[in-house]
């Protein structure tokens, strides 16, 4: 069985990798927002929605390579004025972030994706394809391909079924799914996704079946 696991619990739970498609991107990635009431330096602690281990992992990068801070970081529901009352800034990711105007907001507001390119001058890799992988992974990876191109084919099709549910405008969720995010996971991706798990200390846990098969890719 596989599944799109984020790359910290792929490290974590030791789990093999199908190559070529996940969750990326170059930049700005507008799902992953740090709003701080205070000057970013100074952020003592952080209310993070741990519904992601790995843009907590990101957040604790950012702050301490970019800001000089390690703040004491506590896992709240993801409400943004509850978050702000307790602790110094707060850290919202998917639906929660994207249902945010930054622009609007009177913090600081720091896009983490933006944050890590500017930091390395590479891609975030948040998820893969990932599981206990059978031994025909050329399938799996036709599988995944077929999905891909099926998606970008009707991607005014998802944008409308999705966008209200999620509560964004259509113009959002389209430029989400096509400048955004990026699905195809190749060398240079992978290097940023060497250059994480790095930085946040869990390079050593990375599975070598994972790395093997990522190799497939360069």
């Amino acid at each position: 069985m596989i599944g799109l696991v984020p790359v910290a619990e792929i490290s974590r739970q030791q789990l093999d990798v199908v190559p070529g498609y996940g969750i990326a991107c170059h930049g700005a990635v507008r799902s992953i927002l740090l709003i701080s009431r205070k000057p970013v330096r100074q952020i003592q602690t952080l209310a993070a929605d741990s519904s992601s281990r790995t843009s907590v992992q990101l957040a604790r990068v950012v702050l301490r390579e970019v800001y000089g801070v390690t703040p004491k970081i506590v896992s709240r529901a993801p409400e943004l004025d509850t978050m702000l009352q307790e602790c110094d800034a707060a850290l919202l990711i998917g639906d929660s972030a994207l249902t945010l105007d930054p622009y609007k907001l009177p913090f600081e507001v720091l896009d983490l994706g933006a944050e890590w390119y500017a930091l390395t001058g590479l891609p975030m890799v948040f998820a893969l394809w990932a599981g206990h992988v059978p031994a025909r992974m050329e399938q799996l990876s036709s599988v995944l391909d077929g999905s891909f191109r099926f998606g970008c084919e009707h991607i005014t099709d998802i944008v409308e079924l999705e966008h209200e549910r999620r509560h964004v405008s259509p113009e959002l969720a389209h430029e989400y799914l096509t400048r955004y995010i990026h699905f195809r996971i190749g060398d240079t991706e992978w290097r940023g996704l060497e250059t994480f798990l790095e930085l946040a200390g869990l390079e050593q846990t990375a599975p070598a079946v994972a790395q093997a098969a990522l190799a497939q890719i360069r």
